[in-house]
């Protein structure tokens, strides 16, 4: 458990999957959580679930949406210590098929999206003199997709990986610090089909060394770490939760 009592975190994509393990990590850790979710009802249903939470309608493929709330979030709010990036797409599209509209759609929400809640919050901590942001990528955008994603998706995540160095390395002198956590095959919702398709899902777990599929709340635990003040000399780290694919 990690300490975040008095601070206040937003977590994209909090209301399922490795999202709601990460808010369940920081109401635990003794920190007020607030959901930022498409689906607005499974996020009042988690802050309800969990206590000390907020939760809000956030649409990561509408810029113009995300800095609307991220300005309510900040006026609502006394303090925000830390931002989360965990809400996102996969797209599973072989790239012989891969579409434009499909291309766009996933760069949108899981990159573009990223940014903007990145630089809707960055000025506040500039003026703060600090602040935390983790970035959730994927062991896609470092291995080129080939698990779950394909090459929007391994695209999208590259770029997070890259805009998460960039802003880790732009934000120190104000007191930010950006890390990223790269998670592989990880039992979530949004996983399921590949978990139900026998061939599918021995093959994957076939890549992974330790010869399973994480719990979400392994993954959640090092983004956790990333978010507390355990990591306050840790800036720019692109992590691997993944069972070993990596190895770097």
């Amino acid at each position: 458990m990690f300490d975040f009592k008095g601070k206040t975190v937003l977590v994209t994509g909090g209301a399922q999957g490795i999202g709601k393990e990460i808010v369940k990590g920081v109401v635990n850790g003794g920190g007020h959580a607030v959901i930022l979710d498409i689906n607005e009802e499974g996020a009042r249903t988690t802050a309800a679930e969990l206590g000390n939470c907020g939760a809000y309608r956030m649409d990561l493929g509408s810029p113009e949406n995300i800095r609307e709330v991220m300005a309510r979030v900040l006026g609502d709010f006394e303090r925000v210590d830390v931002l989360i990036n965990c809400g996102g797409v996969i797209s599973k599209v072989p790239f012989q098929e891969l579409t434009d509209a499909e291309w766009e759609r996933t760069l949108r929400i899981n990159l573009t999206g990223t940014f903007t809640t990145c630089s809707a919050i960055y000025p506040y901590f500039m003026e703060k003199k600090g602040g935390r942001i983790v970035n959730v990528s994927s062991v896609a955008g470092k291995i080129g997709g080939g698990l779950l994603g394909t090459a929007a998706y391994a695209t999208s995540k590259a770029g997070v990986n890259g805009l998460t160095k960039a802003i880790a390395k732009e934000g120190g002198k104000y007191g930010i610090s950006c890390n990223a956590v790269c998670p592989s095959f990880t039992k979530t919702p949004m996983t399921r089909s590949l978990a139900e398709d026998a061939e599918k899902n021995a093959k994957v777990i076939g890549m992974i060394p330790l010869g399973r599929a994480a719990d979400p709340s392994e993954p959640a635990q090092m983004i956790l770490f990333f978010a507390s003040e355990a990591a306050s000399f840790v800036n720019g780290e692109i992590g691997d939760c993944d069972g070993g694919i990596v190895l770097d």
